[in-house]
Formats: structure tokens, sequence, C-alpha cells
């Protein structure tokens, strides 16, 4: 049992290489049930219908419609299950411990069966490369507990700023929500424009898709745990379209900087962690790096942003 007494008001560590492999395992795992949400539910603007949701114990798909009512499928980081229900009363769970891509997917759909949901899905990933096939991957099989529940936690704090962050604009805003594909949680602002048709790009991603979700002019913040070409857990925040003097306006705190290889702000984890105030730094770079897309972007920011604070005395 892991003890969590001594961490539920600090920001854990989070060093890529401690868990790449775990990291890789169950971002397959998180794109099987993603997956499942995809193909079940109504199409939502900017692919919102795909995300799943961060919860008290770990990623959540949230309720999804089915042919007797509905269910849901939660990963619990805490006691490292991945639980799903019905609204008929169905109950199954899998086991999260180390194990293969093929044998969890396997499982996984044996469960649900089990419940009498019929799910099937496209059983490749996206946004990866190489895409093997889930019911093929034998590679895939790591999982250390300790390093999910740390990660969870980490996504815990990091989504109650975003979500404080969200409050402050009244104009369209996503959800806080989790993207399977790249791992990473995200929430996206809009100024009410349309934007230039998106190029697209990304691995394994219809071009359609892409353009959808890039249709408007967006500001866009997020949280990624990292890569091997990028072996850092990182903060980052974009526009699209990106004005030209985007990547030249001063953003807070000083360690944030343009990455111009990926055409955004970024700033480490880590500096947020260590601060003495890691709910304040990360805010500053959320409003600052959002202030450099409005200004540059000419956005309506008196008829976008609003401040609730008296309601909350």
């Amino acid at each position: 049992m892991i003890n969590t007494t001594n961490k539920i008001t600090q920001w854990p560590a989070l060093a890529f290489e401690d868990w790449k492999d775990t990291l890789a395992t169950v971002h397959l795992w998180t794109q099987i049930v993603g997956k499942i949400r995809l193909k079940q539910m109504p199409w939502l603007n900017h692919s919102w219908h795909v995300t799943l949701y961060v919860s008290s114990n770990g990623l959540t798909t949230g309720s999804i419609p089915y042919q007797d009512g509905m269910f849901q499928i939660d990963f619990d980081f805490i006691h490292h299950v991945l639980h799903i229900t019905t609204s008929t009363g169905g109950v199954a769970r899998v086991e999260l411990h180390p194990r293969s891509v093929a044998d969890f997917y396997r499982e996984l759909f044996e469960k649900l069966d089990s419940v009498e949901v019929d799910a099937y899905i496209y059983a490749a990933p996206n946004e990866i490369e190489p895409a093997i096939p889930f019911k093929e991957d034998e590679i895939h099989r790591s999982y250390d507990a300790e390093r999910m529940h740390n990660f969870h936690l980490a996504l815990v704090k990091i989504h109650n700023v975003f979500t404080k962050f969200r409050a402050r604009f009244t104009g369209k805003c996503s959800p806080v929500h989790f993207f399977w594909g790249a791992f990473d949680m995200a929430v996206t602002r809009f100024s009410g424009r349309r934007a230039p048709e998106h190029p697209g790009g990304a691995p394994n991603i219809p071009l359609a898709v892409m353009q959808e979700a890039y249709s408007h002019e967006v500001s866009s913040c997020g949280f990624w745990p990292g890569s091997e070409q990028f072996p850092h857990p990182v903060f980052y925040s974009y526009c699209y379209p990106t004005p030209a003097e985007f990547n030249q306006q001063p953003v807070k705190p000083n360690e944030a900087f343009f990455s111009a290889e990926m055409g955004e702000f970024m700033l480490l984890y880590e500096v947020v962690q260590r601060s003495d105030d890691p709910e304040g730094v990360l805010m500053q770079f959320l409003q600052s790096t959002y202030e450099a897309a409005a200004n540059t972007g000419n956005w309506d920011r008196e008829n976008l942003e609003c401040d609730f604070s008296s309601f909350e005395k």
C-alpha cells in the first residue's frame, strides 16, 4: 500500500526516465479505452467527444451511451484497477499490473462482453509511430504502481489550476480534458472567429479531423509528460493561427521559453513543482501566454474575459 499522507499537499517529482516504460504502456491502454468512447459517443466539435477526464482516483470516460443505457470506464491509479460499470447494474474490473497491451486489450473486451456492452474500435494506435495493432503488441508491458500514483497526484494538482484558469473566460472554452492521442491534459479558449484551414501533419490522424479540430481561432494550454525526443514533463501554450509577434511576447515566469521547433511557449514541470508557490507559478504561465495570444491575435478581450471572484466570498 502506498503511503499518501505526506503527498497530499506536495507536487510529486516526475522524472521521465524513471517511468517511461510504464508511460508508454499506459498511454496505449488509454488509447484502447478512449477509442471505445470515440465510437459510442456522438461527434462533438473539435473531437471533444473522445477525451478522458481526471477523476479523484485516476482517469474516467464519464458516462457513455449504449444500447441499454449508459456505461463508464475508470482507470483507478490508487487501487490499480480498471472499473467498468453500467446503468443496468453491470460491474466488471481489470487489474492494472505489468501486462502486455495485447493482454489488456483481450481482457477488457471480454469484461465488456460480460456486462453486455457491445463495443468495437479501430484497434491500432493514433498519433504514435509505429502503430502496432493492440492485439499484437506484446512489447509494451510495464506498470509501476507508485509512479502511476504519482502521475495521478500531479494531474489532480494541475487539473485544479487549469479549472481556475478556465473560470476566467466567458467565451467558448473547452472542458479541462485529457487527450489519449498524445497523452496530454489541455484546456482551450476560442476567440469566436473562424481560422484558416489547418494543414494537418499529426501521425495517424486524418486531415479532416485535424482541420475540424482547428476550425476556429484558439489559445490552448496543457500538460504533457514527455517523450524520448523531449524527456521532460512540460507545460505548453500555443495559439492557432500563430501571429508573427506571438513568440516575442513577454511571458511569466522567467523560466518559461519559446520553442521554435514546437511553435509554442513551454515551462518545465520541475520549475513549477520545485517552486514555493506551484499554483501561482503555473497560473502566471497560463495567463501570460494566453495574453500573448489574445493581444497579438486582436481578440475581443473585454467581452471574452470575466471575473466572478466576488461570488466566491
